[in-house]
């Protein structure tokens, strides 16, 4: 039977070009659905929200909603970021955009020279100490 009505379902779709989506609840709680490929099913629930004039989201759900749509904002603005850090994608950058990625990347720079000198100066005193270790095993 559920078979039947998302069949039903594509059908009108089809036929009548009409924007038709379908969510079955099985009783042992299975859940299918069926969407006509010009739209998503949150497209028609919040087309029938428009139309019909129902609160079908709380305002909690409302602010969450809010919420996701500027972390996605500020993560498409960290990875362009991120991007500009690696070159890539510079040519649309003006000069002025340019400086602080320059910066950033000197400062940058020194931090590894830096990590790289203590690095450098503890292989260096490990060295000493196992050659003067050595000296006195000799003896």
């Amino acid at each position: 039977r559920r078979n039947g009505i998302i069949k039903k379902a594509r059908e009108i779709s089809i036929l009548c070009e009409a924007q038709v989506s379908v969510v079955i609840f099985s009783s042992s709680g299975k859940m299918s659905e069926y969407c006509s490929s010009s739209t998503t099913l949150p497209k028609i629930l919040e087309r029938f929200q428009t139309n019909s004039g129902e609160k079908l989201w709380d305002a909690k759900h409302e602010s969450l909603s809010v919420e996701i749509e500027r972390i996605k904002k500020e993560n498409d603005n960290m990875q362009i970021e991120l991007r500009h850090l690696k070159g890539e994608d510079l040519n649309s950058l003006y000069p002025k955009e340019l400086i602080p990625i320059e910066e950033a990347l000197q400062i940058g720079l020194t931090s590894v020279r830096e990590k790289q000198m203590d690095i450098w100066k503890m292989h260096k005193k490990n060295e000493k100490l196992l050659e003067e270790e050595n000296k006195q095993l000799t003896y």
